[in-house]
């Protein structure tokens, strides 16, 4: 089980005070690791990250990962075990208003992490997370495997390409020797949902915003299909790749797709009108046509088989139950403003664990 691996670590996670980041946090602070967080800011408000209030029980470090030199020296006087990769600019509506910054902070921030950890004395597992969109989209039916060219036609998915060339770059150049203290592998996810999340310009995180007012929420590419997840399965991923890659050399350089099954690729209004049944009352308009705005994809797929056969990870829920779980994390948010947020999280926490072992996932079992 992986809660072996992490409790007593030392585990440091950038952007953990973003929306992955801060369930990451929870869930390695649930299995006994010594947390360690790198961020620049609460990039949200609200922010799960103050509402679970993590920041009471992680060692909080204010750093910009583009600052290479505050960077190494969290790392100098943490040495951590573990380290889990997520800062990054995460928004594609963001890189069209800022595409130096979005450029600078996904693919130098990555580099300046390889280069802090290059010099490490002690043994050290890196997971990387870049996205589903590091692919070069070309619609296809069948799914993206690993092997598949990265690129992209919009500067996010760029900036998730060119960081993924940097990290190959840097496992051939520095990391490759049998001497190397480092082992690093690449987890690839996207269109992930949960409860938390305050993104602008995010799909649910809009709706929720002007749903709980009783407002209309514009909705634009209606029919784009994704292939949503609710955020705590790639997490399991994460963790498993962690886990085994510090057991099993042969992962090194290795990266890794991690996603719902291929029948559960949805569109935009079936997301919304599922997560309706468990809200209440919604409306909503379709802007498709009357806004301008960057072009998106209408088909993106991942093919996890590599994850499944080398990890023996899969994922747990059902589209229907990642809704289900998302809209009742924010219904406990906005109908209950004096509950315990970080209870509720770490209750869900378990109710996944708890289902991920009834469905035999390897990575859950004892």
């Amino acid at each position: 089980m992986i809660e072996n691996t992490y409790s007593g670590k030392k585990v440091l996670v950038t952007g953990h005070t973003g929306f992955k980041g801060s369930w990451l946090s929870a869930w390695l602070l649930e299995m006994g690791a010594h947390v360690i967080g790198v961020s620049d800011s609460v990039p949200t408000e609200p922010s799960h990250f103050k509402l679970a209030k993590l920041h009471e029980k992680v060692e909080h470090f204010e750093v910009d990962i583009r600052n290479i030199e505050q960077l190494q020296r969290v790392i100098e006087l943490k040495n951590p075990e573990f380290v889990f990769h997520l800062a990054a600019q995460s928004l594609v509506n963001v890189s069209f208003e800022q595409p130096i910054s979005t450029l600078y902070t996904n693919m130098l921030g990555s580099a300046n992490l390889l280069e802090s950890l290059r010099f490490q004395k002690k043994p050290c597992t890196l997971v990387v997370i870049t996205s589903d969109k590091c692919y070069d989209n070309v619609e296809k039916v069948w799914g993206y495997r690993e092997n598949d060219r990265l690129g992209g036609k919009d500067l996010y998915s760029a900036s998730k390409g060119c960081a993924e060339l940097v990290i190959s770059a840097y496992v051939n150049s520095f990391f490759a020797e049998s001497e190397s203290k480092v082992r690093i592998a690449v987890g690839r996810a996207g269109n992930v949902i949960g409860g938390g999340d305050w993104a602008k310009g995010r799909i649910l995180p809009d709706c929720v915003r002007a749903w709980s007012q009783n407002m209309d929420v514009d909705i634009r590419s209606l029919n784009a299909t994704r292939p949503w997840q609710h955020v705590l399965e790639p997490l399991s991923g994460y963790l498993s790749l962690g886990s085994q890659l510090s057991k099993d050399p042969s992962l090194h350089g290795e990266p890794f797709n991690f996603g719902p099954s291929s029948q559960q690729n949805f569109t935009v209004q079936e997301l919304i009108e599922i997560f309706s049944k468990y809200w209440g009352s919604v409306k909503w308009r379709d802007v498709s046509s009357k806004t301008k705005h960057p072009k998106e994809a209408k088909l993106l797929k991942l093919n996890c088989d590599k994850a499944l056969q080398i990890l023996k990870w899969r994922p747990t829920l059902s589209f229907e139950e990642t809704v289900r779980m998302t809209a009742e994390w924010y219904k406990q948010y906005y109908l209950n403003p004096k509950s315990d947020i970080n209870d509720f999280t770490n209750r869900q926490i378990k109710d996944y664990v708890k289902l991920s072992k009834q469905r035999g996932n390897a990575w859950a079992q004892e």
